[in-house]
């Protein structure tokens, strides 16, 4: 971008090589994230660095589009900071339209007042229906009761429309304002991307066990002992799917249901699908407990033949000195044979200030939920 010697404030603007379009961008909220701008010509993606906006000083940026560039018939286009959880926003913390330009020359001026920040403001008429399910869920492949929890759309009842269904463990940090350790807010974030075209949902979230949380989500016999994930699993895949595709308006097949959580809760997901890969074609997994599972040789994997499945497999650099190399094995584990490279799609996060606590698993949610469940959805937010 050195050849972009772009001034403001009606100064001479020197594109004597580049006769493309020159996109001037004022914003009065700057901070140290870049900006870029997404469109109708790059099918909206984020990040594209061939599109990163040059900085000028705070607050004013710009870009030129190189004398070669195809134009659409009406360019479409929004800023972002580099992801559409960073996506510019108006005055009044409100989605803001896509911006349309017909020239393909000349200057075109714009300005962005604000930005989100990890998809935060958001607006309250879009936050989800949480519906409590049961305070006393029967599990009887554990003989136990749990506190179950629905995540409906914010127009559930208003629609006809039926949902992709997630199971997420841990409900107790998912959207509790008054969680010992912070939580996801789910909630606030599914409000914010419902505004987007990319939150239309079902959560179903599960408690976990207090003190029996471990044991429950132990899979098998691991370095923490005999545990009673295969029963857990049981009770999610057996008893509440269908209970959960009986009483909601859900889709019930295998491409829409997903299964995920964080730290031990990711682990026993990761189980989840290898166990039913017929029910699960989604796994959102953070930060997993590989640690658990010696040397990760997961030797069950060579009798696991997979389907169609998408895993977004999240790590923290700050969480531990082993949690990325863990992670790292683990998706080269999984990919290990032609036919698993073939039919597995998983997209490694890796946050290197990441810690092992809710405030980033948060972060990663709605990225999440986007590319497992919105990826391949038409058009733009």
């Amino acid at each position: 971008m050195e050849s972009q010697q772009k001034i403001f404030a009606g100064e001479k603007i020197n594109n004597k090589e580049e006769k493309g379009l020159t996109i001037l961008l004022y914003t009065d909220e700057d901070d140290h994230r870049p900006v870029y701008i997404s469109g109708n010509f790059n099918q909206w993606a984020t990040q594209d660095r061939r599109y990163l906006l040059h900085k000028i000083s705070q607050g004013k940026y710009s870009f030129t589009f190189p004398h070669d560039f195809v134009y659409p018939e009406k360019l479409a286009y929004k800023f972002t900071k580099g992801d559409w959880s960073e996506v510019e926003i108006d005055r009044y913390g409100n989605k803001t339209p896509n911006r349309f330009c017909e020239k393909t020359s000349g200057i075109q001026e714009e300005f962005v007042p604000r930005w989100r920040k990890n998809w935060l403001p958001y607006r309250p008429s879009q936050l989800p229906q949480v519906h409590l399910i049961s305070e006393e869920f029967e599990i009887p492949q554990l003989n136990k009761k749990r506190k179950v929890w629905a995540l409906l759309p914010h127009d559930y009842d208003t629609s006809s429309e039926s949902y992709p269904v997630l199971y997420l463990q841990d409900a107790q940090n998912l959207f509790n304002e008054n969680a010992p350790f912070g939580n996801w807010q789910i909630d606030k974030k599914l409000a914010v991307m419902s505004d987007y075209g990319i939150g239309k949902i079902i959560i179903i979230a599960v408690e976990h066990a207090e003190k029996e949380r471990l044991i429950e989500y132990n899979v098998g016999k691991t370095l923490l002992g005999e545990g009673q994930g295969k029963k857990y699993i049981r009770f999610i895949t057996d008893t509440l799917k269908p209970f959960v595709d009986k009483n909601f308006r859900t889709k019930p097949e295998r491409e829409f249901t997903g299964i995920g959580g964080s730290s031990m809760g990711g682990l026993v997901s990761i189980f989840s699908g290898l166990m039913y890969p017929e029910v699960y074609g989604k796994l959102m997994i953070f930060s997993p407990s590989l640690w658990v599972i010696p040397k990760i040789k997961l030797s069950f994997l060579d009798l696991f033949e997979p389907s169609e499945t998408k895993i977004y497999l999240y790590a923290g650099g700050d969480e531990s000195e082993t949690m990325i190399k863990h992670v790292k094995k683990f998706k080269k584990r999984l990919l290990k044979t032609e036919s698993a490279k073939g039919n597995m799609k998983i997209n490694l996060s890796i946050n290197m200030e990441g810690k092992h606590s809710e405030t980033y698993w948060s972060d990663e949610f709605p990225k999440a939920i986007e590319w497992l469940f919105f990826s391949e959805r038409e058009g733009t937010v």
